[in-house]
């Protein structure tokens, strides 16, 4: 990583992890996982972002395979990169390659000036998360810090 591109500690922080059970319907977990941004203060407009993840979605699949889902968006309804965690214990089905629902959910949205950005954010959640060993961390996470100290040692 340049100077230039977000840390991961910036763009995920606390407040944008949940333990809870998402929704298992694709576009309800999407709106729950939107929701945690906009309480963490990182979404000024939630009908523009939600849009821009709607129409994102609609584009192409974001259910990467290996039971990983990634909605993501530019939009100008957020001010600075962020990524938002959720797992599900049940899996919410993004349309995967594989056919596999998505447990490991991370929502990321950047600023819709932020075109490298968010490619940079994109492919290296994307390594990180083909590494079984990784993705076994996050499930067997058991607090918000172990989720972060996983995903911030995973992609730096």
């Amino acid at each position: 990583m340049n100077m230039d591109e977000p840390s991961i500690d910036a763009v995920l922080s606390p407040e944008l992890i949940t333990l809870e059970e998402p929704p298992a319907e694709k576009d309800a977990c999407i709106e729950f996982m939107l929701d945690r941004a906009v309480e963490a203060g990182r979404v000024s407009d939630r009908e523009t972002a939600l849009e821009a993840l709607f129409e994102r979605e609609a584009e192409t699949t974001t259910g990467v395979g290996k039971g990983i889902g990634i909605p993501h968006a530019k939009t100008d309804a957020v001010s600075r990169p962020t990524i938002v965690f959720a797992r599900s214990s049940e899996g919410v089905d993004f349309d995967a390659m594989d056919g596999e629902p998505a447990t490991l959910l991370f929502m990321l949205l950047v600023p819709a000036e932020g075109g490298e950005e968010h490619l940079e954010l994109l492919s290296s959640l994307s390594r990180a998360l083909m590494h079984d060993e990784v993705r076994e961390d996050l499930h067997e996470a058991e607090s918000k810090a172990a989720i972060e100290e996983t995903i911030t040692e995973a992609v730096a």
